[in-house]
């Protein structure tokens, strides 16, 4: 009877144990959360994560974390750090002789030939030049070796910490690689630039070449911007290594969702088909306006009170059975005591779906509310001498 005794209070124990660890738990991300994709959905790719662009949130994913080839795919990191380090995309360039004779995809450039860095940009998105990545990394960087070193510390500083680049072009190497999940995030970045985006929407376009003085037609090899009405980018990517890659994106009543595929021999298809699903499953919701305002009880102070505000709105792409789930807290005073700064944090709004924080952001004052007591009567008017 005495050891039954000890074991149910052992149990208690450990039940408490439990009820503590859970509460003290840090809140689960829901942006890194996917929904699953159902055996209709039939996802052959070996890795797939999809995401709305500006929330971040995982839609769907399936192997979204393991590092894998990415072929041409590496592009679009070598487009985005290009643009972002250029200050003049339509300064004219010499084409070095290390561009030249590059194996694999290829617009042929010439030693010496010269061509826009936004022509060179467009040769790599579009017909995906292997030879303008290698242009583009030394004009950037005086070499590619510091091209790579500027690539992988933009992947870094974005939160992509699980890709390495070796290559501007992505032809293959071990050490060479991403996920999924790194690379949506990465695509979500870059089409958040008006000058990529542009360029990934295009599907065909002249540079001017010096080849007898006339233009050249390039045409984008993402057949998903012909056959999807509402698509916007992004690109094409194959190796024997890494198979067939895409990274495609759509956009649909305000809401952006870019959809990669890491080894996917329907990848045109299969995107098609989880953008359409996230598009007929999600809507965004907004659920803050930006600089929205209210007004806090001043105390002791020349106004009866101060208006305060947030300075970011909130959208968010929901379930329908979502959206009863919200909820939105505001952690700031009844009133504050003046004197009272301009911008000054008073507290913060906080949005959660179920237990979920999606969202918080301090609220500042946007006035200066001074004190009206005897004191700071007579210090004004001191200081008014």
């Amino acid at each position: 009877m005495q050891k039954m005794s000890k074991i149910i209070k052992l149990c208690q124990y450990f039940l408490v144990a439990i009820l503590i660890f859970a509460f003290f738990m840090p809140a689960h991300n829901i942006k890194d959360s996917a929904f699953a994709v159902d055996e209709n959905d039939k996802i052959t790719a070996k890795a797939m994560c999809t995401i709305e662009k500006e929330s971040g949130r995982i839609l769907y994913a399936k192997n979204e974390n393991e590092k894998l080839p990415m072929a041409s795919l590496t592009k679009i990191i070598t487009a985005i750090v290009v643009i972002e380090n250029t200050n003049n995309l339509e300064e004219v360039i010499a084409i070095p002789k290390e561009a030249v004779g590059i194996e694999g995809s290829s617009i042929y450039l010439k030693e010496g030939e010269h061509l826009s860095i936004l022509s060179l940009l467009y040769g790599l998105m579009l017909q995906s030049g292997n030879d303008c990545a290698v242009a583009l990394a030394i004009n950037t960087s005086k070499s590619v070796e510091n091209f790579i070193k500027l690539a992988n510390d933009f992947c870094k500083k974005i939160g992509a910490t699980s890709t390495n680049l070796v290559t501007p072009n992505g032809l293959h190497d071990d050490n060479h690689y991403t996920t999924a999940y790194d690379l949506a995030k990465i695509s979500a970045y870059a089409m958040k630039n008006e000058i990529f985006k542009k360029i990934v929407g295009t599907k065909s376009i002249k540079i001017e070449r010096e080849k007898g003085n006339y233009p050249v037609v390039i045409k984008n090899k993402n057949k998903l911007l012909k056959n999807m009405e509402n698509a916007t980018g992004i690109k094409t990517g194959y190796t024997k290594k890494a198979g067939r890659c895409f990274v495609g994106s759509a956009q649909k009543n305000g809401m952006e969702v870019i959809c990669v595929l890491l080894n996917c021999n329907p990848m045109f298809q299969e995107c098609e088909n989880l953008l359409n699903k996230a598009f007929d499953e999600f809507s965004m919701v907004n659920l803050l306006d930006e600089y929205k305002t209210r007004n806090v009880s001043v105390l002791n102070g020349e106004k009866p009170s101060v208006l305060v505000c947030s300075n970011s709105g909130f959208n968010f792409p929901l379930k329908d059975e979502e959206k009863t789930n919200i909820s939105i807290i505001e952690n700031v005073p009844n009133s504050i005591n003046a004197p009272i700064k301009a911008n000054e944090s008073v507290g913060e709004i906080e949005i959660y779906l179920k237990n979920d924080l999606i969202f918080c952001e301090k609220i500042y004052t946007i006035e200066e509310v001074k004190a009206n007591d005897y004191f700071s009567k007579l210090k004004r008017i001191i200081e008014g001498f």
